[in-house]
């Protein structure tokens, strides 16, 4: 799917640039969205549980969520670890249950 372009509800915002794989887990957690296409120089993360479709023929990630909702997303800086302070505000940006919530209400 890298390179795969992503369309929102509203339409195109970029491109599948990359996946962050859980290291513990092997759990694809991150689909890193480059939307320089649409948003010059902004790199987002496109959590593996927000609500999407794959259209493989049209080369397409559907998702549902609005533009403007990814354009104001946290940025993804590359260069820097993924601390847990980014994932809260990520998953509060997005309104999405906390994958290490789960975690933790069945005693992982």
């Amino acid at each position: 799917m890298t390179g795969y372009h992503i369309h929102a509800t509203d339409g195109d915002i970029g491109h599948v640039k990359d996946f962050l794989v859980d290291d513990h887990s092997w759990a694809i957690r991150y689909m890193v969205v480059d939307t320089t296409n649409w948003w010059p120089g902004k790199k987002v993360f496109g959590g593996a549980r927000l609500d999407r479709a794959v259209s493989w023929a049209e080369s397409k990630v559907h998702v549902q969520l609005g533009r403007e909702k990814i354009r104001t997303s946290p940025e993804y800086d590359p260069s820097r670890p993924v601390e847990r302070s980014y994932e809260a505000r990520l998953y509060g940006h997005y309104a999405r249950p906390r994958y290490w919530d789960e975690w933790r209400d069945k005693g992982v």
